[in-house]
């Protein structure tokens, strides 16, 4: 199966440079290309695309905000934020935008690789610690926790599935989590996969930004 990527990018240079490396692998394509958020939005309602690799900074509309409007739209492509640094504001955003995690522009063409796959086949590219420590650092930008809404959408899970849930948001992986609350790893999926469901939440990292919302773990600590 061929992965459709769409390139958003003010960069023309930077653009050709990732389509090259792209179009030397036999399962993806570069089917689209934008230079700016309002283009890109223009262009994903007449193209088929699965992920989308998004520059934050570009004139017109930001990637933050493309990425945002995106997302809301049922079945949307996935995105990978491209920023310069890695612990930085853009990142934090797109990461609350919707994204699946974010990459360096430098990143090595192998890891570009892996990344555009894993976000294809329904993974997150950030591991949840980078995520935390993004949110711990950027904490003071988040709404408070009395968010009602927010705390509302939490009733939902069960009282395993909130434990479950303040695990994966400290940075634990399902095997770290299976071994803390002595269940099969198999189980923790299939509770995590839950979480996702009832919460409408795409992928781990955005479980790690619910939790710090909602004030079910708070910056710099625990749940």
């Amino acid at each position: 199966m061929t992965i459709r990527v769409m390139l958003v990018d003010d960069q023309v240079l930077l653009r050709t440079g990732f389509r090259m490396v792209l179009a030397a692998q036999p399962d993806m394509e570069v089917v689209a290309e934008a230079g700016d958020g309002v283009e890109a939005l223009q262009v994903l309602r007449s193209a088929a695309v699965d992920v989308i690799l998004m520059d934050v900074r570009m004139p017109k509309l930001d990637g933050v905000e493309t990425t945002r409007r995106i997302c809301a739209e049922p079945d949307a492509p996935k995105v990978l934020i491209l920023t310069t640094f890695d612990l930085d504001e853009y990142a934090f955003s797109g990461l609350k935008a919707g994204a699946s995690g974010f990459m360096l522009k430098d990143v090595p063409p192998g890891d570009l690789l892996a990344a555009i796959r894993a976000v294809h086949s329904g993974d997150a590219v950030v591991a949840p610690s980078t995520t935390r420590r993004l949110l711990d650092r950027f904490a003071p930008m988040l709404p408070s926790a009395g968010n009602e809404p927010r705390h509302k959408e939490l009733e939902r899970l069960t009282e395993r599935e909130r434990e479950v849930m303040v695990l994966v948001a400290q940075g634990l992986s399902n095997g770290e989590i299976a071994a803390r609350l002595v269940l099969s790893e198999a189980t923790v999926k299939t509770h995590v996969g839950r979480i996702l469901t009832k919460l409408g939440l795409r992928d781990r990292v955005q479980v790690v930004v619910l939790a710090y919302e909602t004030g079910l773990v708070r910056a710099g600590g625990h749940g």
